[in-house]
């Protein structure tokens, strides 16, 4: 993966971190299923601006649905009923071994030893991690947040498979899909959404700006792009950082104080990640050193 790229990533790990702060705030303003149906309008009033995907259909409503919809519908339920936005960040990533097993099952990839190696070590980072936090934590709420993680996992290879070459196309008009059901949701299940609606707040205004504009345009448009130029079982370890990124936004913000085994776990996770991206894969290793015996060789 080009340097440009791996940057690329670890700034979307930077932006969907704080996103769980950002959508905890959110939550204290809207009702989730509204919360979401409303990004996901918000998000697909860009239509107009941007290329159409040039993929078909079922792929466009694939990744609306289980990416977009699935993903953030459950996930904004979980929140909304008990799990913490540093927990929240953690479990999610749980999308990145859901998205390498179907990857693996689906499209024939086959990660690198060292991938897989640095995977293990990233989760069990987060086995740590969860292991002094969960406890509290209402087992429905956290089912939902990994229900949200599976999701996202299917979006992935749905985007992966449809090799868009307009991957921000591809998100805004997949952005068509959630709005409908998850207000009608909203609207049958929320008892506080008409109220919601009729009485914006400056802090749910800055929290749906920043899950649009940061979070969705900014982030999933550079991870589409991503997707579409390298193996799924490549860009989604890059995803094991947000936890870290997270939590420690969730401390200095929320006030939700990181214990040892969270510390203990976030470093893990660093190093598995550093160790799936810092390793080159077998055949780049090949050409480098086909170089360097050919430099070698040159008179």
């Amino acid at each position: 993966m080009p340097r440009r790229h791996v940057i690329g990533a670890l700034a979307v790990a930077l932006v969907w971190g704080v996103n769980f702060v950002v959508i905890d705030v959110g939550l204290e303003h809207f009702p989730p299923l509204l919360f979401a149906a409303l990004r996901f309008t918000l998000v697909a009033l860009a239509l107009p601006f941007v290329p159409r995907p040039g993929v078909p259909a079922r792929y466009v409503i694939a990744v609306g649905t289980f990416m977009s919809a699935g993903q953030f519908g459950l996930l904004f339920l979980g929140m909304s009923k008990g799990v913490p936005a540093g927990l929240a960040s953690l479990v999610l990533q749980l999308q990145a071994v859901f998205t390498v097993a179907l990857a693996v099952l689906l499209l024939g990839e086959r990660p690198r030893r060292a991938q897989l190696l640095g995977g293990a070590l990233a989760l069990a980072g987060i086995g740590v991690i969860a292991a002094g936090r969960a406890q509290a934590v209402p087992l429905g709420a956290l089912a939902l947040v990994i229900g949200a993680g599976a999701s996202w996992s299917v979006g992935n290879i749905a985007s992966r498979r449809a090799r868009s070459p307009q991957p921000l196309g591809l998100l805004i008009w997949s952005s068509l899909v959630p709005p409908l059901p998850l207000l009608a949701l909203s609207l049958a299940t929320e008892h506080g959404a008409l109220h919601a609606l009729s009485s914006l707040s400056a802090g749910g205004v800055a929290a749906l700006a920043y899950v649009v504009i940061l979070s969705t345009f900014g982030g999933y448009g550079v991870w589409s792009l991503l997707l579409a130029r390298h193996p799924a079982s490549q860009v989604a370890p890059f995803t094991l950082l947000v936890p870290v990124v997270g939590i420690v936004t969730a401390w200095l913000w929320r006030g939700e104080v990181p214990s040892v085994a969270e510390l203990a776990g976030a470093a893990i996770i660093l190093a598995g990640t550093a160790l799936t991206l810092l390793t080159p894969p077998a055949r780049l290793r090949r050409q480098r050193a086909g170089a360097a015996a050919a430099s070698r060789a040159a008179p």
